[in-house]
């Protein structure tokens, strides 16, 4: 099995999709699906997926962004299936399994992803370096809250941990052993001890500030 990806598929996503996420704010921008295709490609090798519909997969999970955030995970399946350029690589049965699995990586999904390729993104997607955590969650209440003040941005970013991230969170691995398992180890260790939580808040929070 091949482990690069195809170096003309890549030029095409990186120059047509990836761009596109300069739209969506620093919390889902282009750091964001850099970090995902990254994860996601590690992923093959434990996994034996196929390289080049997973990077697809990864590049498209989050295009759904440019429409309500609630359905963006539909909706990014609706553009890939869309984008007749992808069926210069694939036939119609893996861009079907491609919109699947991006249709299937949302946190908030009760049930697990439908194929080995939902899996990955949905994984992939879950950036569980605690730092990288807690700066998206900031970063995505001042985006989106912007009336909030600091201790209603604190509050915001301490439910939200709790309600995706803590031993009763909504957030689901579906890769047995991959390293996000220890990752999110971590990130419910820190949670639980609320003053360092709210330490890392205020540091990460100022630094946030003092760039704008």
């Amino acid at each position: 099995m091949d482990n690069k990806v195809n170096l003309d598929l890549m030029e095409f996503v990186e120059q047509q999709i990836l761009p596109r996420y300069n739209a969506f704010g620093k919390s889902h921008g282009l750091g964001h699906v850099q970090r995902v295709i990254h994860n996601a490609l590690e992923l093959v090798q434990t996994t034996g997926a196929d390289i080049n519909m997973v990077y697809v997969a990864a590049a498209y999970h989050d295009l759904g962004m440019e429409g309500p955030r609630a359905v963006h995970h539909i909706t990014s399946g609706k553009i890939l299936t869309a984008d007749a350029r992808l069926k210069r690589w694939f036939s119609p049965e893996q861009i079907r399994i491609m919109k699947e699995a991006v249709e299937d990586h949302r946190a908030s999904s009760s049930r697990a992803p439908r194929s080995i390729y939902g899996k990955i993104v949905a994984e992939a997607d879950r950036e569980l370096e605690p730092e990288i955590v807690f700066t998206r969650t900031i970063l995505y209440g001042l985006e989106n809250y912007p009336e909030k003040n600091d201790v209603e941005q604190w509050q915001r970013f301490r439910d939200h941990i709790q309600e995706k991230y803590s031993r009763n969170g909504y957030i689901r691995l579906w890769i047995p052993n991959s390293p996000n398992a220890k990752r999110l180890e971590s990130i419910r260790k820190i949670y639980e001890n609320e003053s360092e939580l709210k330490k890392i808040f205020d540091r990460i929070y100022k630094d946030i500030k003092n760039k704008e």
